[in-house]
């Protein structure tokens, strides 16, 4: 029996001999011929492993949870392995190393890069590292689907009015995921083109901002957005990632939809308006307040990049950011401002239940009917546990390198919340290139650490430690 279901990876294997035979077209069209090989290459590995994953056979049981959960890692493992194989027999002699850190990061919509220099990349090579961002976060996406059974029923019900999901309930989400995510991915390549980016530019900023991704087609942002303009519209796209995915299906829907599918949009649109307030009343409105804003949307949406202006004062509460996250249907990391908000709100009625016994306080969540229950807040918790302790223990990984306590900190952070290295962090000028191998694979494994659910890596673990 196989434990890892295969045939849901050659769904994305499939893609990927897609969007690879798209690059070959592409190379063709504008006569880049220096990397055309690699791109055959990869179609041709990624279509016979597709296939031979399709046709092999498994268990037709319906899976486990544990199962699903070694699928979705293999998934993490496996796929970027492909999709390394256009920088590692590329013209640019990079190890193997290198270019399964080029892809992870991409996957995991990371966008720690090995290149420093963007121009120096044909545009083919430039376009392969955004796709495998959207190839990323469409998977991301998927895997909610697939491992929906491990999340609390408050959050399913944001989703669909149904608690456990069948298998044409999944493909019938998958179906929605999918053009939502192309349509939204479109929109993003539209409006960047009104805004007058180049075409090639505004396709590859879409593949970075629908993913929540960090990988850029030009070494600064700043050339591109030279007006407030276009920055203030480049900030609000930024957000589409940091909402719900269904958030407009669900507004366009509005008759058939209850107040609990929005509730969690809901609560994160208050949480964006009381942090702009904020923000404006102490910065005013200026030109530094919109490089601020645009800041404050790169960070909760984890995607990370940056004006190259350097706010010494913020970057802690750049980083606070990030690591607060956006919403859970979404392609955004972080533990999510939900989880963070229940937890607070918990704790603060537990605190006020001693002090006024007699009292009855609801566990209830702004613009919701439904109280969360125990287990849920006990989920909450363990998720930020597992976040300290793989903090602590990459942190502590890195400075065996050698590397400063507070640059360690800073890049333990981004990497478990899958956030791109900028100067609104202190840490653009970072070398991934010529770190250590041993850094390199701590940065890799725990890239994936941060893209999968923080809950899955408890049940490996009560799996083989807590059998009974």
């Amino acid at each position: 029996m196989l434990k890892i279901r295969l045939k849901y990876l050659s769904i994305f294997l499939v893609l990927i001999s897609l969007l690879s035979f798209l690059n070959i077209l592409y190379s063709y069209y504008f006569n880049l011929y220096l990397n055309l090989n690699t791109y055959f290459y990869t179609l041709l590995i990624s279509g016979i492993f597709a296939l031979i994953f399709f046709k092999l056979k498994s268990n037709g049981n319906r899976s486990n949870i544990f199962e699903k959960i070694l699928t979705i890692l293999f998934g993490y493992i496996f796929i970027p392995i492909i999709l390394s194989v256009p920088f590692y027999f590329s013209i640019y002699n990079v190890t193997f190393l290198n270019a399964l850190f080029e892809s992870v990061s991409g996957f995991t919509s990371t966008g720690f890069s090995i290149f420093t220099n963007i121009k120096q990349i044909d545009q083919s090579l430039i376009m392969w590292r955004s796709t495998i961002q959207w190839i990323g976060g469409l998977y991301f996406l998927f895997s909610i689907i697939f491992l929906i059974d491990i999340y609390d029923e408050s959050l399913k019900r944001s989703l669909t009015n149904f608690i456990s999901l069948n298998n044409s309930e999944i493909i019938k989400q998958s179906v929605k995921i999918f053009i939502l995510y192309f349509s939204l991915t479109f929109f993003i390549f539209i409006i960047c083109e009104i805004i007058g980016l180049r075409t090639f530019d505004s396709f590859n900023l879409a593949l970075t901002l629908i993913s929540s991704g960090g990988f850029l087609p030009f070494n600064d942002i700043s050339i591109v957005l030279n007006t407030d303009l276009k920055k203030i519209i480049f900030s609000t796209l930024m957000l589409i990632s940091f909402f719900s995915i269904f958030f407009i299906y669900n507004l366009i829907l509005f008759k058939n939809r209850d107040k609990n599918f929005f509730y969690e949009d809901y609560n994160l649109l208050l949480y964006v308006t009381v942090l702009v307030l904020v923000f404006l009343f102490f910065f005013g409105y200026n030109n530094e307040f919109i490089n601020i804003i645009f800041s404050i949307f790169s960070s909760i949406s984890n995607i990370g990049i940056s004006l190259n202006n350097e706010f010494n004062n913020l970057q802690f509460i750049f980083l606070l950011l990030v690591i607060i996250g956006g919403s859970f249907f979404s392609t955004s990391s972080g533990l999510r401002f939900i989880k963070i908000y229940s937890l607070i709100k918990f704790s603060l009625n537990q605190i006020l239940s001693f002090s006024k016994p007699r009292n009855i306080f609801m566990y209830r969540l702004l613009f919701s009917k439904k109280n969360f229950e125990i287990n849920e807040i006990n989920k909450y918790f363990l998720s930020i546990i597992i976040f300290i302790i793989s903090l602590l223990v990459l942190t502590s990984l890195l400075a065996f390198s050698g590397i400063d306590f507070e640059r360690c900190l800073k890049i333990s952070i981004l990497t478990l919340m899958n956030t791109v290295n900028s100067s609104i962090y202190g840490i653009d000028e970072f070398d991934f290139k010529n770190i250590n191998f041993f850094t390199k694979y701590s940065l890799i494994l725990f890239m994936i650490v941060g893209r999968i659910e923080l809950l899955t890596l408890l049940l490996i673990i009560k799996k083989y430690l807590f059998k009974n």
